[in-house]
């Protein structure tokens, strides 16, 4: 079976628009969540978020095909980081090629573009609609962009399963790696979906937290007694899936080697997770055996990006999920939400979580669960509380549950092999 590695990375958050700075803030327990100014929240129950800022555009308009002015910020976002993981790579950034593929996850792109033409419409009339209105809002046009601005010809197709979107773009990479239909595949998430609309709507659902606009830096607070909710938040985080072949061939190095990803339904409620969470044990079961792993024999070598979205809900979940794999061993993993520091993602945070995992595995640093101060008895695991720690893990898992009860887990590995590590962190 073809092996399948991780050979770049590219990030857009609130926490900075490249690997290095996004990593630097992370293991310092640095939270990128604060108040709104992109868009006018002042009247809306929640006004805080993971705002991106400062994007760089020629980063973006790097051809005559492509263009800021005729994309949705998630497209914005998601070139932008497809960019910089191409360099990271060290594969071209013009004319990629058939044998280059693009799948990108996104739970809500093009939402900005609905809203302002909307608006635009009912305030001015049919005939002020942008032209361009359908090809930026379109969930497609992240990776149609992507495609346009590097010349990649192979499949290009979005994957949406809210929360867990980007999760199923990079299994859909791997399986489309191991059938040998591509030598690598641009793959991730993005989303912008952090406008008035996309904040009314969550926060009517009551699944976000309203309580602390005024401490927007302790609003996220995973697996803590007294989480609320979580805080959205907008970016793209895209990775380059390898094959071993091409890597070798062309001299390149990798972050980690991808072993698994399985994915399952609940069939239990639409926006609510099983509490049992019964289904998100099987895909993390699932993942752990087609990459030949025993729970057992690798808890204490194992760090977990966990969803941790800071809901009551998912947290309990979860822990309980974990506790199901792992039995007592699961008291020995490292486990830690990066959504604390981060926001919500939507259809990119599982791309970001990857992002993180490889980061971990490379420093020999694990991420914090910030805000993380009063214990609730339903989530007793080691969350890995407030400041990163030191340790050298070999596996990351990384889980992602959505709405439309979406479970997704991917596992990954350290990349120990002297010819392949990258050594330039």
């Amino acid at each position: 079976m073809q092996r399948i590695f991780i050979s770049g990375i590219g990030v857009v958050s609130c926490l900075g628009n490249d690997r290095r700075t996004f990593w630097n803030n992370i293991i310092n327990s640095q939270c990128g969540i604060d108040r709104l100014v992109l868009h006018d929240t002042t009247d809306l129950e929640v006004n805080i978020g993971g705002e991106v800022r400062d994007l760089n555009e020629a980063r973006i308009n790097v051809n005559d095909l492509v263009s800021t002015r005729k994309m949705d910020r998630a497209s914005q976002f998601a070139v932008h980081a497809a960019h910089e993981a191409l360099e990271d790579a060290g594969l071209p950034t013009k004319d990629i090629g058939e044998n280059a593929a693009v799948i990108i996850g996104a739970g809500l792109a093009g939402l900005e573009t609905y809203e302002f033409q909307m608006e635009r419409m009912l305030t001015k009339g049919p005939s002020r609609v942008s032209p361009f209105t359908i090809p930026m809002l379109m969930p497609n046009a992240p990776p149609g962009n992507i495609s346009l601005a590097f010349g990649a010809r192979g499949t290009c197709y979005t994957t949406s399963s809210a929360c867990s979107s980007s999760g199923h773009s990079m299994i859909d990479a791997m399986e489309y790696l191991r059938r040998g239909d591509a030598d690598f595949v641009i793959t991730g998430g993005t989303e912008a979906s952090l406008t008035r609309l996309g904040i009314s709507s969550f926060v009517n659902m009551k699944a976000m937290n309203k309580t602390m606009n005024d401490r927007p830096k302790e609003s996220m607070r995973p697996f803590d007694a007294d989480r609320g909710g979580f805080i959205m938040a907008e970016g793209a985080s895209v990775l380059i899936f390898e094959t071993e072949e091409h890597l070798r061939k062309r001299g390149g190095k990798a972050w980690a080697e991808v072993l698994s990803g399985r994915s399952t339904s609940d069939s239990y409620h639409l926006v609510q997770p099983d509490p049992e969470g019964r289904q998100a044990v099987k895909a993390i079961k699932a993942a752990l055996q087609k990459a030949g792993l025993e729970a057992a024999d690798i808890a204490d070598n194992t760090y977990v990006n966990a969803h941790g979205t800071s809901t009551i809900f998912n947290d309990s979940m979860e822990t309980v999920a974990l506790k199901s794999v792992f039995g007592e061993d699961a008291y020995k993993l490292h486990i830690s939400s990066t959504k604390g520091m981060l926001g919500h993602m939507i259809g990119a945070a599982c791309a970001i979580e990857m992002s993180a995992c490889v980061l971990a595995m490379n420093s020999g640093i694990l991420p914090p669960t910030i805000n993380y101060t009063t214990p609730d008895p339903a989530c007793d695991l080691n969350y890995i509380p407030n400041k990163a720690i030191k340790k050298q893990v070999k596996y990351c898992i990384n889980n992602s549950f959505g709405f439309g009860g979406h479970n997704v887990s991917l596992v990954v590995a350290r990349v120990d092999d002297e010819t392949l590590k990258r050594t330039d962190f």
